[in-house]
């Protein structure tokens, strides 16, 4: 790009009309002639060569491991509101980000405000996951039953992913004190859910929302990441951690948290799963509709649980096995 050519040195375009995310690995950003400019030296995700990043029409750079940035490259970066993270290979770990200045605070103001509303909002905004994760829009209010729900539903999913790769499993076991001590799989479900979540804070960041704001954990600092996290665990953390723990358990001399980073780390790739957790962060902090306004204001009456199951059994199950879906998967974090 010649400098100052048609004036796009100094352009300012709205994110909208941007491209989104690009990822680079193993070489130095700088500038030079007032362009960014990346050298890759090759052998990560990105091809050898040198690349001139078109910075005005990028909302977001990926920085994975190998990479320097210039002060210089840092400094234009940040006059174009372009955000910057450093994370591991493929996303799985979440290092640090710039502060970024997205054209608006709506997102933000959005999860506020919902998550402020205590007696409708964070109910509406947890039944939403739930719709996303489950397929079906549940008629439950309550948190409380909710996540008897969800409990009950990912201990079938664990029983159909383990089945289906395979692997032996007895249950979710997790001693926070001694994470090593657990089983193939359990190990596996921890680092494929700390490498989730490291793509669930990018998208976090990417999005300049509020990590400390969840609707359904909640103790956490990282909390809405951990929400965020869980919308894709039966599609991606659950399946991809069992997968692991199969080939490791074919091949004793592997190294489990490393498959199971590697395999989480392809599957996100591959299936862009960072641009899909932007989507839905913005799906699940959307306008109220109408018809969830009408739900949200009606007198229910109060549903049944699946059989077996109550309002408390299916998250006091899941604490009893060690996974209350809040932040005991972090074991390797």
């Amino acid at each position: 790009m010649l400098v100052g050519r048609l004036g796009l040195e100094t352009a300012r375009l709205p994110h909208a009309d941007r491209f989104g995310l690009v990822y680079l690995d193993r070489g130095r950003l700088t500038v030079e002639d007032g362009c960014v400019t990346f050298d890759c030296a090759g052998g990560g995700g990105t091809p050898a060569g040198r690349y001139a990043l078109p910075h005005q029409t990028v909302s977001l750079v990926v920085l994975g491991p190998g990479s320097t940035v210039s002060h210089d490259a840092l400094r234009i970066l940040a006059r174009h509101n372009v955000g910057i993270v450093a994370t591991g290979e493929d996303g799985v770990r979440f290092y640090t980000a710039q502060p970024i200045l997205p054209d608006f605070s709506d997102l933000a103001r959005a999860q506020a405000t919902y998550w402020a509303d205590l007696r409708k909002g964070r109910s509406l905004v947890a039944r939403r996951m739930y719709a996303l994760r489950f397929g079906q829009v549940l008629p439950h209010r309550d948190i409380t039953v909710l996540r008897g729900i969800e409990g009950a539903r990912m201990k079938e999913t664990y029983r159909i992913e383990a089945e289906r790769a395979g692997v032996r499993w007895h249950g979710r076991r997790y001693d926070r004190s001694d994470p090593n001590a657990a089983d193939l799989p359990n190990q596996a479900l921890n680092h494929a859910a700390s490498a989730v979540e490291g793509a669930a804070a990018v998208a976090v960041a990417a999005t300049a929302t509020i990590p400390q704001l969840g609707f359904i954990h909640e103790d956490s600092g990282q909390s809405f990441v951990l929400d965020v996290a869980d919308l894709v665990r039966a599609t991606v953390t659950v399946p991809g951690a069992f997968k692991a723990a199969a080939i490791v358990a074919r091949r004793p001399g592997e190294n489990i948290e490393r498959v199971t980073r590697r395999l989480i780390g392809e599957r996100m790739r591959r299936d862009g799963v960072i641009p899909l957790l932007i989507d839905r962060i913005k799906t699940i902090l959307a306008d109220i509709s109408p018809e969830e306004e009408r739900l949200a204001s009606s007198r229910l009456p109060r549903r049944r649980l699946p059989s077996g199951t109550t309002a408390a059994t299916g998250e006091e199950n899941e604490a009893k096995e060690g996974e209350s879906d809040a932040d005991d998967d972090r074991g390797d974090a």
